[in-house]
């Protein structure tokens, strides 16, 4: 029942990405229920709440620890209707268990919330993403520096100063 889950899970998530027009490849290489955005060099691996539970930890755990040692930039989608006490407990032990590696948890509800998320995550960390933003923050910072009447004061303050200073 486990697995079910997690490939009807992994299939709504497939089908929405195919939707928004993102190209979504299968692979026996890539540990089952992985998506993996080629153009960011993110990964995220599915994973059910419910199946975490019915399984044993070790077993989990096992192939968390797979998915992060072959994926650098890393994320576990855990999946529940409703994240209770049990579901953070569950994070939590995650959490410990692989404290300073790469692997950062997204706690989601539904399929949307999942694509959503993973759709955001792989736009801004795309190297055109990161350039475009760069070149904004320069172009940023030369038109606060060029307009800013604070800087045009601590200007003339420096170069007033310049004039007293002996060296």
């Amino acid at each position: 029942m486990e697995k079910k889950t997690l490939k009807k899970k992994s299939y709504e998530v497939a089908a929405a990405l195919e939707n928004r027009s993102h190209k979504v490849r299968y692979s026996d290489s890539v540990e089952n229920g992985s998506i993996i955005f080629s153009l960011s060099g993110v990964a995220f691996l599915l994973m059910d709440s419910r199946e975490c539970f019915m399984s044993a930890e070790e077993t989990f755990l096992a192939k968390i620890e797979k998915f992060i040692n072959i994926h650098q930039n890393s994320f576990l989608v855990l999946s529940a209707a409703l994240h209770g006490p049990e579901e953070w407990k569950l994070m939590f032990r995650i959490q410990q268990r692989f404290l300073g590696s790469n692997l950062r948890i997204l706690p989601v509800h539904n399929t949307g919330n999942a694509v959503n998320l993973m759709c955001t995550i792989a736009k801004i960390t795309s190297k055109s993403y990161i350039d475009s933003i760069c070149y904004r923050m320069i172009t940023t910072k030369a038109y606060i520096i060029e307009q800013s009447p604070v800087w045009k004061t601590l200007q003339k303050i420096k170069l007033s100063s310049d004039t007293f200073n002996p060296n």
